[in-house]
C-alpha cells in the first residue's frame, strides 16, 4: 500500500484534540472519515503528535497508507472536499517512503503561542489568541524562560493526566517576543509533555505581570511538583506550527 504524508491545518475549537476518542469529536476522526470515503480500505491516520482540546495547528503532519496510487494534488483536493464543513484543511500531500512515520521520525516540534496584550476585547482573533489586559514585561519573561531551556525533570509543568513514561525532556527553545500588542512564545523540542507548553505560558505570564519574580520559575522547576506551577494558559492561543524531519 503506498504511503502518503499529509500536511494539515485546523481550528481546534470544535474538537477534543487530535487523537480519536470514543463519542467525542477529534481531528484524527474527521480526517480518517474523509479518507474512508475515498478509500474504504485505508487504515488509520497517524499524526506527528497529539494536540489538546481547543489547540490549533498550522503544521500538523500525518501519514496514511492507501490501497491505490493517488496523484498527491488530486488526493489533497479530494480530501478537502470530503472534510467540509469541518475547519480542517489538507495543505498538501506527497508520497512518502514506506517506512516513514509521522510521529516517530520527527526530530523537532515547534509550537507558537499568541497572547494579545491590550485592553480592548478580541474580535477577529477571538478563540485564536489569549487576551491579557495587564501590561507585560517581556524582558522579565525571557529572563525566566531561559531557566527552563535544556534537559530537565519537567514534573512541575506536566499535567497530572500526562501518560509519558518520564517527565525528563530537553527543551531546545523558549523565546518570548513582542510584535505590536502581540506577545509571541516560540517553543521547540523533540517532544513535549501533556500541557507543558500551556503551563510554561501561564507561568511566564505571572512573571510578565509582576506577580512572580523571574527566579521563582527556576525554583518551581527544581521543586518537581505540579503544585508549584503557575496557572495553565487557555488553549486558544496555542498552535502546532511546524514538525521537522531529517532531510
Amino acid at each position: 500500500m503506498p504511503r502518503y504524508r499529509l500536511s494539515i491545518e485546523y481550528d481546534g475549537r470544535p474538537f477534543r484534540g487530535w487523537q480519536r476518542q470514543a463519542d467525542l469529536p477529534s481531528v484524527q476522526q474527521a480526517v480518517e472519515e474523509a479518507l474512508a470515503r475515498l478509500d474504504p480500505a485505508a487504515p488509520m491516520v497517524y499524526g506527528s503528535g497529539r494536540t489538546d482540546a481547543g489547540v490549533h495547528a498550522t503544521g500538523q503532519v500525518a501519514h496514511a497508507d492507501l490501497s491505490r496510487d493517488w496523484d498527491p494534488f488530486r488526493l489533497s483536493e479530494a480530501l478537502n472536499a470530503q472534510l467540509r464543513p469541518h475547519p480542517v484543511a489538507i495543505l498538501g500531500a506527497e508520497r512518502a517512503a514506506d517506512d516513514f512515520h509521522a510521529r516517530f521520525d520527527a526530530i523537532e516540534r515547534r509550537y507558537i503561542y499568541i497572547l494579545r496584550n491590550r485592553r480592548a476585547p478580541l474580535t477577529l482573533s477571538a478563540g485564536q489568541e489569549w487576551l491579557v489586559k495587564a501590561e507585560l514585561d517581556v524582558e522579565a519573561m525571557n529572563e525566566a524562560a531561559r531557566l527552563l531551556i535544556g534537559k530537565h525533570d519537567f514534573t512541575t509543568f506536566r499535567s497530572t493526566m500526562c501518560q509519558a513514561k518520564s517527565p525528563v525532556k530537553t527543551l531546545d527553545r523558549l523565546e518570548v517576543r513582542r510584535e505590536g500588542d502581540a506577545v509571541i512564545f516560540d517553543v521547540r523540542a523533540r517532544s513535549f509533555l501533556h500541557n507543558q507548553v500551556r503551563s510554561f505560558v501561564g507561568t511566564l505570564e505571572r512573571v510578565g505581570s509582576g506577580a512572580w519574580a523571574p527566579e521563582r520559575v527556576g525554583a518551581a522547576l527544581a521543586a518537581a511538583d505540579r503544585a508549584a506551577c503557575g496557572p495553565v494558559a487557555p488553549p486558544d492561543g496555542l498552535r502546532l506550527d511546524k514538525v521537522i524531519y531529517p532531510e
